[in-house]
């Protein structure tokens, strides 16, 4: 039973029984008591305008009523069953009338796992093992995905850099690595490894990256060109760039997506999506055992999940929903930026509407080393500003919602303006 204890209370007990004292996913100094529509408080009572949503999935705010609605009629009959279950068929039609690379998917309950099973699918279907993935690229906490996601020393592509301890050195031999953004080198590292190469798995929107125009289209292009199964990492872009996702928003359509955090309406729920062909690696009776994928999940496509994410899809396809949150994220990016501007501070605005960050950098960004060699003392103490006074956010990113009101833009205003004075001499 959970008492009335100070953040720093709740430290101390959680230092015993966590390792650095946290769930591993954020600053365990901050203990998150409730949220409700765009704002969060914290167990010291202190409010915030919320631009984290639980790291994305809370697109439409805290606790919105017709989400709850569904989640309370679902609960009395049952949270879930290790079976099928008619919502979770519901949402999957629903997915596939959305996603354009949508035939069939399958439900795990996290975005990393989509990712380990969407890799070990294409390995399934091509009889290949190589990865092409690309430095900076965020697909999970696998030992492929955990290959350059964020080294600290910049080595000659495609050698891969583990990120973890724990990982097989056999993982980085079959892991090639590329730079975003870089049409020359895809086209020269594939001409010398195309034919063994399973997959090329990118974030559509890398991290914070955009991608260039052509670039996307040059990764179907090239994927094509050797029988290579192209994965989009849509964990985070899914139904927020638009309805239908990154592909939707870009015009290029992958052969298999990821999806996590808005399908599932708040509550743990992910799939991979793809063409059916492909997908028809998950059933035996279609390619035999020696062909097969194994993957079961506990908690794969429970129905209180599903209903969450029915509920959260129903609303987002209402009239202008997508407008409205691209004008909340521009109205928050004009905002960092004249705040900024007005200091002489460099910065550079990256990133979409729907997801951006502030780059502390002159030059242009496109990739991880760029980013890399931005002025990371700066950006640290700015968003450790913007916390103090009233946004939650995270390090390196900002998630605009739809339950942004008024009186949070002109909070937001305000913070960004303190921030900024107070990196402005660093």
């Amino acid at each position: 039973m959970l008492t009335t204890l100070s953040q720093s209370d709740w430290a101390a007990r959680a230092r015993a029984v966590l390792p650095g004292g946290g769930f591993g996913n954020f600053d365990p100094s901050l203990f998150i008591r409730e949220g409700h529509g765009s704002r969060v408080w914290d167990e010291d009572g202190k409010e915030y305008v919320d631009l984290l949503i639980g790291s994305g999935p809370m697109l439409l705010g805290h606790g919105h009523p017709e989400v709850l609605e569904a989640v309370a009629e679902q609960l009395p009959r049952g949270m879930t069953f290790f079976a099928n279950n008619a919502a979770g068929v519901e949402l999957a039609e629903e997915i596939c009338r959305a996603v354009p690379c949508a035939e069939q998917i399958r439900y795990v309950s996290s975005g990393g796992e989509a990712d380990m099973y969407a890799i070990r699918l294409a390995r399934a279907f091509t009889g290949r093992d190589r990865i092409v993935k690309f430095e900076g690229g965020y697909h999970g906490m696998s030992a492929e995905a955990q290959m350059s996601l964020a080294p600290a020393r910049m080595v000659n592509f495609p050698q891969a850099v583990p990120d973890s301890a724990g990982i097989p050195e056999s993982v980085r031999a079959e892991m090639l690595i590329a730079p975003f953004n870089d049409p020359d080198y895809i086209r020269s590292l594939l001409a010398e490894h195309g034919d063994k190469v399973a997959a090329i798995i990118v974030e559509p929107l890398q991290r914070i990256i955009p991608p260039e125009p052509g670039f996307l289209q040059l990764l179907r292009d090239e994927a094509d060109r050797y029988g290579i199964v192209l994965i989009f990492d849509e964990i985070v872009t899914g139904f927020r760039l638009a309805y239908g996702g990154a592909q939707e928003a870009y015009g290029v359509q992958p052969d298999i997506a990821t999806l996590g955090k808005i399908i599932g309406g708040g509550f743990p729920l992910a799939a991979i999506a793809g063409r059916a062909d492909i997908m028809a690696h998950f059933d035996k009776t279609a390619v035999g055992a020696d062909r097969w994928l194994m993957q079961l999940g506990t908690l794969s496509g429970n129905p209180v999940a599903a209903v969450a994410g029915l509920k959260t899809m129903e609303i987002l396809r209402r009239e202008g929903q997508y407008a409205r949150l691209r004008d909340n994220g521009r109205r928050l990016m004009r905002m960092a930026s004249a705040a900024l501007e007005a200091q002489g501070v460099a910065h550079r605005v990256v990133g979409d509407p729907t997801l951006f960050e502030i780059v502390f950098t002159k030059g242009e960004v496109r990739d991880y080393r760029d980013v890399f060699s931005a002025d990371t003392a700066r950006g640290a103490q700015f968003n450790k500003v913007l916390i103090q006074e009233g946004l939650f956010k995270s390090p390196g990113k900002t998630y605009p919602s739809l339950a942004l009101t008024e009186d949070d833009f002109a909070l937001a205003e305000a913070a960004y303006a303190k921030a900024a004075a107070a990196i402005a001499e660093i």
